[in-house]
């Protein structure tokens, strides 16, 4: 284990609030990293994605960068431009009543 990775496992056993921004924060992250992977693996430019969706690449940059801002059409149009489908999941924890 990198030392990153034991200073983040730790901080996060010892805050509860750090570990809930964290691992939120890389949730957010993680999906604009998807929208990027798959735009790559189809073989597309931000300005090509852009071209299909009818909007400047600059949207894309922040649909990509930003993907916690995009609404749920906008990430569906996304996939479908670059040849995809969106799916979405919804994981429920222990509920405590």
């Amino acid at each position: 284990m990198s030392d990153l990775k034991r200073y983040i496992e730790t901080r996060k056993a010892k805050d509860p609030a750090f570990a809930d921004g964290f691992d939120a924060g890389y949730t957010d992250f993680k999906i604009g990293a998807l929208l990027q992977q798959a735009r790559e693996t189809a073989g597309l430019t931000q300005e090509q994605v852009a071209l299909r969706l009818g909007t400047k690449k600059s949207a894309i940059s922040r649909i990509e960068n930003h993907a916690e801002n995009a609404t749920l059409l906008t990430l569906k149009a996304y996939a479908q431009a670059v040849g995809g489908t969106l799916q979405v999941q919804l994981l429920l924890g222990s509920l405590t009543r």
